[in-house]
């Protein structure tokens, strides 16, 4: 994702007639504090007396180096293990979704894979993983490199069900306004590799997982479906969800059945955490939403704004996210602008023919507020899928103020009936408001940063 920055800002006053320069900049001081790359070499790193220190565990002389790295931010973190590690590297996998891996150059084996729906390369790849592991020598150490895309890049559906079965059970699942949690606790008992299954699989005992949090709360089960974290959802919650969004009776049967036979009890739940190969996981969470606001908030007091973290506030429907955001930001009074910045991941329930993704249309919704308001201060929103790729569109994500439905307008668009149809890519990239997609080497949920201008 390619910012067109101008670091020159430097005074509130200079900001208030370029928001969307401010709110760039910020948001690229956002993302480079959680550059995957980045917060692996602080937990991958070679010692004064030339150890090697992989998370927790310092290496002995002899011992090899494995690696299984999937999700999006895979081959930047894969990439930092390779520059420190030197002969103690054994071999592994890197997993990643297509145009991912541009740019770099790995020794360990690479493959493109479904995202973020899985493929049969998916499937391929998450069974390689585990004969992998199955392998390792015990006095070696695997380090399992997660982010957020690992679940569909590693699909492999449990014994009788099929690949297609889990697809469209994603599919329908992400249409209804499903979350995460909720997805990936499906996803979590429909498997052969999720839910703490790569790592009882493992051969060592010594597993070391760096992960990069794509959900709220950094909930290490739900990260990538957790393959080597204990489960803490039942076939009972997995059915549940799928009561909850009508989805129960329009699945695959032979997938409604497998569930069914597991709240039943006639099949094993997944992993639990005394399950024995659970034992000598080591688990860091090396970057996350948090770290992405802190330094946004930090660059905003740099820049001379008054700041506030909002906190991971963003969930729910994204539309009434935006709204409320735009309320928000009315609401505020100070003597000089105001940065709000506030993370999360909202959902988008689909329902018409358009384009687009949750940031996206949480801008969209967000300029509508702010056009509906009688009066209404200077404001802009920017708000940006941290990963590079918001939805199903060609954008990260989109930058939205208070003259952007009247814009529109000029342009014969209406901003209400984009929204209706889930247009909102369509509407940005007409108006200027859609920011390109590409990979960033990262992924912590969404970031939206909210410029408001002094009373």
């Amino acid at each position: 994702m390619c910012f067109p920055l101008k670091p020159t800002l430097s005074s509130p006053s200079e900001m208030s007639s370029s928001s969307r320069e401010a709110l760039e900049s910020i948001m690229r001081a956002g993302l480079e504090a959680v550059h995957s790359g980045n917060a692996v070499s602080r937990w991958v790193r070679r010692l004064p007396n030339g150890s090697l220190r992989v998370g927790d565990r310092i290496l002995p002389p002899r011992a090899g180096l494995w690696v299984a790295a999937m999700g999006k931010a895979a081959p930047h973190m894969a990439a930092a293990v390779e520059a420190v590690s030197g002969d103690h590297l054994r071999g592994g996998l890197v997993v990643s979704p297509e145009g991912h891996f541009q740019g770099i150059s790995l020794s360990l084996e690479s493959r493109e894979a479904g995202h973020p729906f899985p493929d049969q390369r998916s499937e391929r790849a998450a069974r390689d993983l585990l004969k992998i592991v199955q392998g390792i020598p015990d006095e070696d150490i695997l380090l399992v490199l997660l982010s957020g895309g690992a679940s569909a890049l590693t699909a492999c559906p449990a014994v009788g069900l099929t690949l297609v079965q889990l697809e469209e059970a994603t599919r329908m699942l992400l249409a209804s306004g499903a979350d995460i949690g909720e997805v990936n606790s499906v996803r979590k008992h429909c498997s052969s590799f999720s839910g703490g299954r790569l790592a009882v699989a493992s051969a060592t005992r010594k597993i070391e997982v760096l992960a990069i949090s794509d959900v709220p709360g950094d909930r290490v089960d739900v990260i990538g479906s957790g393959p080597c974290s204990a489960d803490e959802t039942t076939f009972s919650d997995a059915r549940e969800v799928l009561d909850r969004f009508g989805l129960t009776e329009r699945i695959a049967s032979p997938l409604r059945d497998y569930l069914e036979a597991g709240v039943q009890g006639k099949r094993p739940e997944s992993h639990q955490a005394d399950a024995p190969g659970l034992q000598g996981v080591h688990y860091r969470v090396i970057a996350s939403n948090q770290d992405a606001r802190s330094a946004a908030c930090q660059m905003g007091q740099r820049l001379g704004l008054r700041t506030v973290d909002l906190g991971e506030i963003m969930q729910g429907e994204a539309r009434v996210m935006g709204a409320r955001l735009a309320a928000l930001s009315q609401g505020v009074r100070w003597a000089k602008p105001i940065l709000l910045v506030a993370g999360g991941e909202t959902v988008v329930r689909v329902t018409g023919d358009g384009r687009g993704g949750r940031n996206q249309e949480l801008a969209l919704s967000a300029a509508l507020e702010w056009d509906r308001m009688k009066r209404v201060r200077k404001a802009a929103i920017l708000s940006v899928g941290t990963d590079g790729r918001d939805g199903q569109s060609e954008a990260t994500g989109a930058f939205a103020d208070e003259k952007t439905v009247r814009h529109g307008l000029e342009l014969g668009l209406e901003a209400s009936k984009a929204l209706e149809r889930n247009d909102s890519y369509g509407f940005f990239s007409r108006v200027g408001g859609s920011l390109p997609a590409g990979p960033t080497g990262t992924n912590v949920m969404d970031l939206a940063l909210l410029w408001v201008d002094e009373k």
